[in-house]
């Protein structure tokens, strides 16, 4: 915006008109009631602006009587503070503007880059995985105090419109091996039809809010178009233990007899409030335990003195029947394995699909949503108790939120917990930083919006599927192995220092899922199959890659 639009400067305008004006009134009458020397308006106003601008005063010095000379002392400090108000009004803001960083307009010398048009949470998450396997990539921001707060802090970025032809080739579209649109969906479909004609080889992606636009994305010519909405909410359902559904989560095959999976462990299992070590899971069933979450924090490796509760989450790797074999010990031997109701807050995408995921399956599910549409059973605010009464909330076994916003989310989370402590609370965050709010708030499961998009954007941009899993709260990776060639994973102590664990090596074509972590090393064309949080691969990859 312009010096002149901004609403300090008409206030510095403001100001100073008023001095001008009173100070003037005043000395005029003062020359000729203090001093009896009785001059034109106008000469008095030249005298007051004389000693605006520190230029003198002419004849009319020196000033005889007291009230006078009080006078014009209080006219050159009004003055000085006039001029010192002006230098922070007008010079400051400029100086800030000529001197700051500004963002550049176009990029050279790249090949095989990812253009991204727009910067969000979830594309912050999909350049995380890029850096992190050193993949080139440039950003395309139409908002210029974004690009240049992006620029400030070494991100590779462009400011311009991502619709514009130009824009996109200025970002270097024709030596690029792929465009990720993730702005508004109709945006995304405006950015497809730039980049084909920029450069119709090159592979473009979008994401949707509402799947229902998707079809104009395909016509429009985009290769991909994700729905992590839809997705998210899926994963959410698969939370809810039914008579159909265990409490063990769709697994991530690792190869054909090894699979890794997140396992809820309920109110009275045998596993329930036992430590950790004397679970002695490994011994017992075969299972590789990579971590668990105790009340939303993910602990790899574990304290074996850790207590494993009804709100741990146990993340382990092995084959089918053994992992069968650890969920009928997580499961309750009281409770009845079916809720007989699921109450789902917000009826977006996310939560279309969680109540489809439970059409088939005998379970009563009630809808809650702001507005009046099909498919929803108690129209209201989700942050209302009296609606949540409403909706059946004391008699439900588990709720799915996914309302539009995470501080909506946590309060909802905040009355569906005080209102009914034995609720399974499943909540779809949209930022990541929220996550650890929703757990403070009492959820039992939190899914983060971005970091799955972010995730399912690496595994649809990336080759050779090296992101194996987005729908999880952890991540599974393939990478190279780089730094720990020639040792074994005991002497380079990967799990103690980054967290994550090796699940298996591919070497040659093959994939080894049984070796021995003291005495197999690892050598320089090897590939790790390995899972951990999102931190704990960044680490891993700040370490060895």
């Amino acid at each position: 915006m312009a010096l002149w639009q901004s609403r300090r400067t008409w206030y510095y305008i403001g100001l100073v008109a008023t001095a001008t004006v009173v100070l003037t009134l005043t000395y005029n009458y003062g020359m000729s009631a203090w001093e009896g020397r009785p001059q034109p308006l106008y000469r008095s106003l030249e005298i007051v602006f004389q000693s605006f601008t520190t230029t003198g005063y002419g004849e009319d010095s020196p000033w005889q009587s007291p009230q006078m000379n009080l006078l014009v002392i209080g006219i050159q400090l009004t003055g000085i503070g006039l001029i010192l108000t002006a230098v922070d009004v007008f010079a400051v803001p400029w100086l800030q503007t000529a001197l700051a960083p500004s963002p550049p307009e176009r990029v050279s010398g790249l090949e095989d880059h990812v253009v991204v048009c727009e910067y969000t949470s979830r594309v912050e998450v999909f350049v995380a995985e890029l850096e992190s396997r050193d993949r080139e990539y440039v950003i395309v921001e139409p908002d210029l105090d974004v690009a240049t707060e992006l620029h400030e802090e070494d991100y590779r970025v462009v400011h311009g419109d991502p619709e514009s032809v130009q824009v996109l080739e200025r970002a270097g579209i024709g030596t690029a091996t792929a465009v990720v649109a993730d702005a508004a969906d109709d945006t995304n479909a405006s950015i497809v039809l730039s980049a084909r004609e920029a450069n119709p080889d090159v592979r473009v992606v979008t994401l949707i809010e509402d799947r229902e636009l998707a079809e104009y994305h395909w016509i429009a010519g985009a290769d991909e178009v994700l729905s992590p909405r839809q997705l998210v909410g899926e994963s959410l359902a698969a939370q809810v233990p039914t008579a159909v559904t265990p409490v063990v989560d769709e697994g991530v095959e690792i190869v054909d007899d090894v699979e890794l999976v997140e396992l809820s462990v309920e109110p009275g299992s045998e596993l329930c409030e036992r430590a950790v070590g004397e679970a002695r899971l490994r011994d017992r069933f075969g299972v590789d335990v990579i971590g668990a979450w105790f009340d939303g924090e993910f602990q790899s490796p574990i304290d074996p003195d850790a207590t494993i509760d009804a709100r741990t989450r146990l993340l382990v790797a092995g084959e089918p029947g053994q992992i069968e074999a650890l969920r009928e010990e997580a499961s309750s031997t009281i409770q009845q394995l079916a809720p007989q109701r699921v109450l789902i807050a917000g009826y977006g995408d996310s939560g279309t699909a969680a109540a489809n995921a439970f059409a088939d399956q005998g379970t009563e599910v009630t809808v809650l949503d702001l507005e009046e549409k099909d498919g929803v059973d108690v129209v209201g605010d989700a942050r209302d108790p009296d609606v949540l009464s409403e909706a059946g909330l004391e008699n439900a076994s588990a709720i799915i939120v996914t309302t539009g916003d995470d501080t909506t989310a946590i309060f909802t989370t905040l009355i569906a917990w005080d209102q009914n402590p034995d609720l399974e609370i499943i909540v779809r965050a949209t930022e990541p930083e929220n996550v650890q709010k929703l757990y403070r708030a009492g959820a039992d499961y939190v899914q983060s919006l971005a970091t799955v998009s972010g995730r399912m954007m690496a595994s649809t941009v990336l080759e050779d599927e090296e992101v194996l899993a987005f729908g999880q709260q952890i991540e599974v990776t393939r990478l190279p192995v780089d730094g720990l060639a020639g040792r074994t994973l005991v002497e380079a102590d990967v799990r103690a220092k980054t967290g994550c664990t090796v699940l298996a090596v591919e070497r040659g074509g093959e994939t080894i899922t049984e070796f021995d972590p003291d005495s197999f090393r690892l050598e320089s064309d090897d590939h790790v199959v390995l899972a951990g949080t999102d931190e704990s691969v960044a680490e891993f990859e700040r370490q060895y890659a």
